[in-house]
């Protein structure tokens, strides 16, 4: 199993390999230019950031966002395809939910894309009953 750690101060390389994973599941639009300075401040104001690496390389993240006293949400859960299927997302969440409890945060939400909810269901987490995740994006 890959060795997982808490994220604070990446390293240049370690940028670049977060962009990449952000790339593939096109969460960053491959026309963007790489912004390492913007996912710097990323990893610095999530609550958590969670990589997984195996053989010196990030094949997997994920990160807590929250107002560090009561609420949180996890999102940005990527693993390299490859890697899929061994476990490896079901630790990542795992961790982030191990390290918000042990800082008492008591809701914890995630806004699953479109088919991944069985995954975040089999982690304990539940469709919130009339509720619908909105959202504004920058014009």
């Amino acid at each position: 199993m890959p060795s997982l750690s808490l994220l604070k101060q990446p390293s240049s390389s370690q940028l670049k390999e977060i962009i990449n994973l952000y790339r593939l599941e096109n969460w960053w639009p491959a026309d963007d230019p790489d912004d390492p300075e913007l996912v710097s401040r990323m990893i610095a104001g999530s609550h958590y950031f969670v990589i997984a690496i195996e053989n010196d390389k990030i094949i997997g993240m994920g990160r807590a966002i929250s107002d560090k006293a009561s609420d949180a949400y996890i999102q940005d859960v990527s693993v390299i395809k490859e890697f899929r299927g061994k476990g490896l997302g079901t630790a990542i969440v795992a961790m982030l939910l191990d390290q918000l409890l042990k800082d008492n945060i008591q809701w914890i939400g995630v806004i699953a894309e479109r088919d991944t909810h069985p995954f975040y269901e089999k982690l304990g987490f539940s469709i919130m009953p009339a509720a619908l995740p909105l959202l504004q994006l920058k014009k």
